[in-house]
């Protein structure tokens, strides 16, 4: 039986899936190019032409693979376009990226230039938070008091859902996410 030469984004697809599992499995202090490489069925050269480093390759992989929430464009339903973001970040959480920014994270004493572009190239160009993207949109059109998206308001949804989920031992469900929404965010907002 013979297979199909990958190429393009079906081969950087499986690289990327490759790198956060491997990262996954063995740790960050582990990871080499060398077990990615073999874990995507692919030549370590492939992965060296392309990213310098496996903090490189997971960094791209992470970046890759990062939701962003889209509000609606009229900007008419806060609360439904606030209970998707973070049923998009509790959607997220069971993926095998969330898996590889918790293995980052835990090594952020020995590796703090990677948990500073963690932040850097993934989730601050993707408006830092799984709220703050909806949040600002509905401000730039008048909808919410801008003056109201301080650090801690942008924060509170994503915080409440990794706090239940820590307290829970399981990803909150469709009613807790939206009581997070009514009983917490919107009252910090002025809503």
């Amino acid at each position: 039986m013979t297979t199909e030469r990958r190429r393009g984004d079906v081969l950087v697809r499986a690289i990327h899936e490759a790198a956060l599992a491997e990262l996954v499995d063995v740790g960050l202090g582990q990871l080499g190019m060398e077990g990615i490489a073999r874990r995507a069925s692919t030549a370590k050269t492939v992965l060296y032409r392309r990213w310098a480093s496996t903090h490189e390759l997971v960094l791209d992989a992470l970046a890759q693979a990062h939701p962003v929430e889209v509000p609606t464009p009229a900007a008419n339903d806060l609360r439904a376009d606030l209970v998707a973001a973070l049923v998009l970040l509790t959607d997220w959480m069971r993926t095998p990226a969330a898996a590889a920014v918790s293995a980052i994270l835990a090594e952020r004493e020995r590796h703090p230039g990677l948990v500073e572009a963690l932040y850097r190239r993934v989730f601050d160009p993707r408006g830092a938070t799984f709220t703050t993207t909806v949040l600002r949109h509905y401000a730039d059109n008048g909808r919410v008091d801008a003056r109201r998206l301080t650090p801690i308001t942008t924060q509170i949804g994503e915080a409440l859902v990794f706090k239940l989920a820590i307290d829970l031992g399981r990803t909150p469900n469709a009613e807790e996410v939206a009581a997070i929404v009514d009983e917490a965010l919107l009252p910090a907002l002025g809503i």
